[in-house]
């Protein structure tokens, strides 16, 4: 029983992994739609590795695959609960590669901007990546889910299993490191770059 792709995009994410798991795939189709670009992005900013950001992400959506027979509606927010297996995946990660430098990675080149832009725009990418990378782990979690991905402070409590008190403790200091580690870096930040 396939509903069109309309209908299907209308339905929640709840709604959506019950179809998958009954044996829809169109189901399953709009909802990788839906969240993996969310995911890969948490994990690209968690790890600073596009191709380790892939891995986690598709690594995440299979396990939500796995677990849809058993999901319970209501229990939970599907995002929040990837958000939360997305980020252990990335801590795991992280934990096997203490000291490895990610510097080097480029943000993707956005073609409708100019090639100064473009320039600017990846090396302000690599330094809040830099920045993001010599943050403790926890403190970086918290900064990546509430100010880059826009997550509320009571759903980031849910995905890192913690107090929203706590949250806001983590994002506060994680702000203040963040600011301390790119003071004073004007040519990472492209505002001295020579031209080429």
């Amino acid at each position: 029983m396939e509903m069109s792709a309309e209908p299907l995009s209308q339905l929640s994410n709840d709604a959506l992994l019950v179809l998958y798991a009954n044996g829809d795939a169109p189901a399953a189709q709009v909802l990788t739609t839906r969240l993996l670009p969310r995911v890969f992005k948490q994990a690209r900013h968690m790890l600073g590795d596009v191709m380790e950001a892939e891995d986690v992400a598709q690594d995440a959506m299979i396990r939500l695959w796995r677990m849809a027979p058993d999901w319970r509606s209501g229990e939970a927010q599907i995002t929040t609960w990837l958000f939360r297996v997305t980020s252990n995946l990335c801590t795991d990660r992280l934990r096997k590669r203490r000291g490895v430098g990610l510097d080097e990675i480029a943000e993707p080149a956005d073609p409708s901007k100019s090639v100064t832009q473009q320039i600017q725009d990846r090396t302000r990418g690599n330094a809040l990546q830099s920045a993001l990378d010599q943050l403790p782990d926890r403190q970086r979690q918290a900064v990546v889910l509430r100010h880059i991905e826009g997550l509320p402070n009571p759903e980031i409590a849910e995905v890192m299993e913690i107090s929203p008190r706590a949250v806001e403790s983590l994002t506060a200091r994680g702000k203040r490191a963040l600011a301390t580690l790119l003071s004073g870096q004007r040519a990472e930040l492209g505002y001295d770059d020579e031209p080429a």
